[in-house]
């Protein structure tokens, strides 16, 4: 019994985790998108996002405007 519950919590848990993979990834190609754009017209994009002020990056600035505005929807 003990087994069976524990291999629902597992796939509950890998369940959730490829939706959060999936989430991040719609949400990283659309912030990467403007920033690349952003980047590409001579905007200072990185006071438009939360968080990625500081972060000297484009990668790294992206991410964490991705995680900042997850945290906002989850």
């Amino acid at each position: 019994m003990t087994s069976s519950t524990a291999d629902s919590v597992d796939r509950l848990l890998e369940g959730e985790s490829r939706s959060f993979e999936r989430l991040f990834s719609v949400i990283f190609a659309i912030v990467l998108a403007i920033a690349l754009a952003a980047q590409a017209l001579g905007w200072h994009w990185r006071s438009w996002l939360p968080g990625a002020e500081g972060v000297e990056s484009l990668n790294d600035g992206v991410k964490v405007a991705v995680y900042n505005l997850m945290s906002y929807l989850l």
